[in-house]
């Protein structure tokens, strides 16, 4: 096997707060691009290079701490998506690639924007859905969507903060359906 780095990392972030009626209904974080950057007023989630050396799970988790203040004890869970996206970037006459990820926040975590970005704003699946642009962005909510909301289910995508595969016993997981 020869191992492929991507460019980037995305790292999706959700949390499933409990409301008032008892409808747990989960919500995506989208953050926008500051001005003066490449993509300005973009919806997105956590984006970033690697650092040398830096594993590839380990970088999604830092980006999402440098973007929005979210560290270990504000994740319930960590998921490789299995889907790595790949997009023409024209400021870099390049294709890219991203590795994609995402984090099952605490129903009342809030994040703190870096100067990245200058607005955030939690939506619900569809809202979401519909707010992001690029297709590899909605595939990510699909796949939380469709992957994520079943236990059994999203037990098989889970990774431990070290970004190993999870060993937990997929017939019982700890995480309930949403």
């Amino acid at each position: 096997m020869t191992p492929f780095r991507p460019d980037i990392v995305d790292c999706w972030m959700f949390r499933v707060p409990t409301t008032a009626r008892g409808v747990d209904r989960p919500e995506i974080l989208l953050i926008r691009r500051s001005p003066g950057r490449i993509l300005p007023g973009l919806w997105q989630c956590v984006s970033g290079s690697l650092e040398p050396g830096e594993r590839v799970a380990a970088a999604a988790l830092r980006e999402l701490t440098e973007e929005t203040g979210f560290g270990p004890a504000d994740i319930e869970a960590f998921y490789d998506l299995d889907l790595v996206n790949q997009f023409h970037e024209p400021t870099y006459d390049a294709i890219v690639t991203a590795a994609v990820f995402a984090v099952r926040l605490r129903p009342n975590a809030e994040p703190h924007l870096s100067a990245e970005h200058d607005d955030l704003r939690w939506h619900d699946l569809d809202e979401a859905h519909q707010q992001v642009i690029w297709p590899g962005y909605r595939t990510a909510v699909e796949r939380i969507r469709d992957d994520l909301s079943e236990p059994e289910r999203a037990a098989w995508f889970e990774l431990t903060l070290d970004g190993d595969r999870a060993e937990s016993d997929h017939r019982s997981p700890k995480l309930t359906r949403w």
